[in-house]
């Protein structure tokens, strides 16, 4: 083999040998790439914009965010790449390996590999390269449709020992080529979540399509639920994830589809439970749209399609607690204003039920013994990650103001365990849990998810629709 000869990779152990022939002959007769170019995204505006405001935060300083790199799901099989969400906010590619680099005067750049080319054997070979994977976009056709410069990966080596702020988790190999420090570091992946608190219109639109293909998903199931009692839980999880991959790019999250008193469980995802008519099934379930903003929806419903007695009285107290929670979500309120009207409702319905002695004495600080029965907070906020924000301080997330823009969850809800023997017999095993995606508007809020139906005979006459 002479030293212009390209050269093979080493294979996997269940590849054929490729003798050098094979590899030489693979290099020629392709036709010329497109040069036509995408016309610049809808979103390249919008994340110029939060580029600007990200250089303006640090002036002076390089700034790095990598997209993330692919993870081995088993042997050789890695686990779909999604981008790491902060990256995803500020530049749009869904490369792995790629790395936005702002630099001290404020210019961005977008590091990461280019289209494969012909003139070596990696393009079939290698277990990345296009005829296994798929191509990969021009470097040129990044830069027309996202509107930011884009440079070959290999690049990025040149600004080997650059001082700079990282968002680091996501590419220990890109991170190591600068100097940072843990403080900083944590500053910057602090102000990115804080920003990202709110919504511009982009995203606003992102997330109510996201919310209703959810919708939709929601409807496939409820028609779906006589083949889940023939199978299981799975079958709600299946015709769910077909919905998430026909709209968008994928569920947003572990879909939970729990019968019984799985409904107790918060995350229960193994989903291979009976459904048994008779019983409740609670479906916590969210698309993520092709631009990676993710719905997170929440009902409870009745497995044939109509509520016992007890089953009504549970789920209509929890109605009746989301409610409270919904007029709490207004600008200027805490954040926790929604979760503490909730929990009033909750406790004096246990009350009611004779579960709890006094709501009053249960709801105390130093005592919150209703939260056995309620387990979780009642909203977290939403946007590209299903909890999203989440290195963003307490002083301005958990403890601070509701803010126009701001789209959060407001989910209550009741759980009797099964094994539970603080409450009547015929309580155990019932889980129910509302949940609705809220967008904070300048005089009050918006239910993102309003047009699936809450109120326990909608919900009925919803589900004989669908039958």
């Amino acid at each position: 083999m002479t030293e212009e000869t390209p050269q093979e990779k080493p294979a996997a152990s269940h590849d054929p040998k490729r003798p050098a022939k094979l590899l030489e002959f693979m290099s020629t007769g392709w036709a010329d790439r497109s040069a036509d170019l995408p016309a610049e995204g809808a979103a390249a505006p919008f994340r110029a914009e939060r580029r600007r405001r990200l250089a303006e935060q640090f002036p002076g300083e390089v700034l790095v965010i990598p997209s993330g790199r692919l993870k081995v799901r088993s042997n050789d099989t890695d686990y779909p790449f999604r981008p790491g969400s902060d990256f995803a906010w500020l530049a749009g590619s869904f490369e792995p390996d790629a790395v936005l680099v702002i630099d001290a005067d404020g210019t961005a750049t977008l590091f990461q590999a280019p289209s494969w080319d012909r003139t070596t054997p990696a393009f079939f070979t290698d277990r990345n390269g296009e005829l296994w994977v798929g191509p990969r976009p021009s470097l040129d056709a990044v830069t027309a449709e996202l509107g930011i410069t884009a440079r070959p990966l290999e690049e990025l080596e040149k600004l080997q020992g650059t001082a700079a702020r990282v968002l680091q988790g996501y590419d220990e190999a890109a991170a190591a080529f600068f100097e940072s420090s843990e403080q900083a570091d944590k500053e910057l992946a602090t102000w990115l979540s804080e920003a990202r608190l709110v919504k511009d219109e982009w995203e606003v639109a992102q997330l109510q399509e996201a919310v209703n293909a959810t919708i939709k998903g929601f409807e496939d199931v409820a028609r779906a639920l006589p083949q889940a009692v023939e199978t299981s839980e799975r079958w709600a999880e299946g015709v769910f994830g077909l919905r998430a991959r026909v709209e968008g790019n994928d569920v947003g999250y572990g879909s939970i589809c729990a019968a019984g008193s799985h409904a107790c469980t918060l995350h229960w995802t193994d989903n291979d439970g009976p459904v048994v008519p008779g019983e409740l099934i609670l479906l916590d379930m969210g698309v993520e749209g092709n631009e990676l903003y993710t719905a997170d929806v929440t009902r409870t419903l009745p497995v044939n399609g109509t509520w016992t007695p007890r089953q009504r009285e549970v789920y209509e107290l929890v109605y009746r607690s989301q409610e409270a929670a919904l007029a709490e979500c207004k600008p200027g309120n805490s954040f926790l204003d929604p979760h503490k009207a909730a929990m009033r409702v909750l406790a004096e319905g246990l009350e009611a039920m004779g579960i709890v002695e006094s709501a009053q004495e249960v709801l105390a600080d130093d005592d919150k013994r209703y939260s056995r029965w309620t387990l979780h907070g009642v909203s977290h906020m939403l946007g590209l990650d299903v909890h999203d924000c989440a290195h963003a301080r307490d002083e301005v997330y958990r403890d601070g103001p509701l803010l126009p823009g701001y789209v959060l969850t407001v989910e209550p809800g009741l759980y009797f365990q099964p094994d539970d023997l603080l409450v009547p017999e015929d309580l155990r095993g019932i889980g129910v849990r509302i949940e609705d995606d809220v967008l904070i508007t300048e005089d009050g809020y918006r239910n993102l998810s309003a047009a699936l139906p809450r109120d326990p005979d909608a919900v009925e006459t919803w589900m004989a629709s669908l039958r």
